[in-house]
């Protein structure tokens, strides 16, 4: 019913079937794996930014090769699931001649979880890697002001017999959605990781304006200088705004003003490094071992990235999505 419920609002907001079709397809992959602030929630952010015209509701892509093992594609302002899916795709193709593909994305917008492109290149066969820049809203370290995007990092692996090893991460403490979705519960958001529009700590989400990097108060330099590469392949490679420059993807201010970041996708072919038969015997013993690692107690379980998002997956494919007040009234679910 999710999966129905957001086609036809997407479509009923302009977008054509491809851009629909990715953007749930998105939108469903967080909402499986746990990830609800870039889950079936945004379904009506993406709706209105379709109505504004900040978002083409019609994009048309332009790829273009450009060497043996690289690639542009021109998101034509579409909505970012829709491209970042063709961009990963086209790297994964390219590494199949190449051994490695890289695509960089540019004139395109919000994409929502940047594993759900990670994980098409690893159900593919390729190590991979998806990131994105976005329009500013976290803090340098010790800053007081917004400067770059949440700017996350997505990576995967696949692994033979398993579900693929995923790392999704942004490189702020916590991404900006899990305000919108803290202010929607009406719970009080962790300490540390936002600040009022002053640069002032605060734990309300409804006075929460800028995110701080990931590390915290101490070790934030090490999520500054993670955003500042993201910022780098995907929007300063691609030739995309820079995170303090792009005007905010912000349909309740009514700015049409075309929303305009980049995004980067890897893929790496094993089979042209160690081989697929010695890459599916090592990936087996690392996490093997990995999960074998002895824990702070007996029965704590070692877990590689990806294997909580499993879990969740599994236990909502028994007893359903949880869906927010506000987006089940969007959905017409209440």
């Amino acid at each position: 019913m999710l999966e129905a419920r957001a086609l036809t609002a997407l479509r009923e907001a302009g977008a054509d079937e491809k851009s629909a079709t990715a953007t749930t397809r998105a939108m469903l992959h967080a909402s499986r794996l746990g990830v609800d602030s870039h889950g079936i929630r945004l379904t009506s952010f993406y709706a209105d930014s379709l109505r504004t015209g900040q978002v083409n509701a019609n994009p048309v892509f332009k790829p273009h090769r450009t060497a043996a093992a690289s690639a542009m594609l021109d998101a034509d302002h579409g909505l970012g699931h829709a491209a970042a899916y063709a961009g990963m795709e086209l790297a994964c193709e390219i590494a199949k001649d190449s051994g490695i593909g890289a695509v960089g994305i540019t004139h395109s917008t919000h994409y929502g979880a940047a594993g759900a492109y990670a994980l098409a290149g690893a159900e593919a066969g390729f190590i991979s890697l998806s990131t994105t820049n976005a329009d500013s809203l976290v803090a340098l370290h010790d800053g007081t002001a917004r400067f770059h995007g949440t700017n996350p990092i997505a990576a995967a692996a696949p692994v033979p017999g398993q579900k693929p090893w995923l790392l999704d991460m942004a490189t702020s403490a916590i991404p900006y959605n899990r305000i919108l979705l803290f202010r929607s519960l009406q719970r009080e958001l962790p300490p540390d990781v936002t600040a009022d529009i002053s640069g002032a700590p605060t734990r309300d989400p409804h006075l929460a304006e800028i995110l701080t990097p990931l590390g915290g108060r101490d070790f934030g330099f090490k999520g500054a200088g993670l955003a500042g590469l993201v910022t780098i392949l995907s929007a300063v490679l691609t030739g995309s705004t820079p995170d303090h420059l792009v005007v905010p993807m912000n349909p309740e201010d009514g700015n049409a003003t075309r929303h305009d970041i980049g995004h980067f996708c890897l893929a790496i072919d094993p089979e042209r490094f160690i081989g697929r038969e010695g890459y599916d015997a090592l990936i087996t013993q690392y996490l093997a071992g990995l999960r074998a690692s002895p824990g702070s107690a007996p029965d704590t379980p070692m877990l590689a990235p990806g294997d909580r998002e499993w879990a969740t997956m599994e236990e909502r494919e028994m007893l359903g999505i949880p869906v927010d007040p506000t987006t089940a009234a969007f959905l017409k679910l209440i």
